[in-house]
């Protein structure tokens, strides 16, 4: 008896489970290595974005979007929301409260992304554009940050309950175009695999990149 999945998974889809596996990979990596756990979750990202290209060349499935969503909870959902919660239990290890408030920031960011990846799969998929902050830029932005040195706790909550309001905003974002996608790709990918004040570099190059994005793409990028 063959597994259910053959023949009914593509290329694409097995990218995706990728996507899946490297998000509880950088899951895991919070509790030993911030910045390692940063980096997992912006591999995850060049993965979903793979998957896409990847559909468009070889043809994708009935699957592909819902196990694209679900991939995604775990890489842009969860994995940063437990990147978040590391960093405020060891700033705010003698705060209780605070890290009560952190916790439950980042539960919202987790929530935010689940609803805004259910929204996008029912409405958005197949289309040019989408409504809300995409969950992968909230993820990337978050995670660019860590790799900056961007981890004052209160920093990181207060950006998290942002991008929890923006993933669930009627704002329009148009999809990246090919060219510029393969750029951020390719700054990205250095930001992982570099280091030092290089790696550094980049990854400050990849925030820039990505608050472009989000602050002008809505009004400015169509075209």
């Amino acid at each position: 008896m063959r597994p259910r999945f053959v023949g009914r998974l593509g290329l694409a889809d097995v990218v995706t489970a990728g996507n899946a596996a490297l998000g509880f990979v950088a899951a895991v990596l919070t509790a030993i290595d911030v910045r390692l756990a940063a980096k997992a979750i912006l591999l995850a990202a060049i993965a979903d974005g793979l998957d896409g290209v990847v559909a468009r060349r070889y043809g994708g499935t009935e699957a592909g979007p819902y196990l694209d969503s679900l991939a995604d909870v775990a890489s842009f959902g969860v994995a940063p929301a437990l990147l978040v919660v590391t960093v405020v239990r060891e700033m705010w290890a003698f705060d209780r409260l605070r890290v009560v408030l952190g916790v439950a920031i980042a539960a919202l960011f987790v929530a935010a992304a689940v609803i805004r990846l259910a929204l996008y799969t029912a409405y958005d998929s197949g289309s040019d554009e989408t409504v809300g902050v995409p969950t992968t830029l909230a993820a990337t932005i978050l995670s660019a940050g860590v790799l900056v040195g961007f981890v004052d706790p209160m920093l990181l909550v207060a950006l998290s309950a942002i991008m929890a309001g923006l993933m669930l905003s009627d704002v329009t974002y148009p999809d990246l175009h090919a060219q510029d996608a393969l750029v951020m790709g390719v700054v990205q990918a250095l930001a992982i695999v570099l280091s030092g004040s290089l790696g550094e570099g980049f990854a400050f190059g990849l925030l820039f990149l990505a608050l472009g994005y989000l602050f002008l793409g809505p009004r400015f990028y169509w075209g």
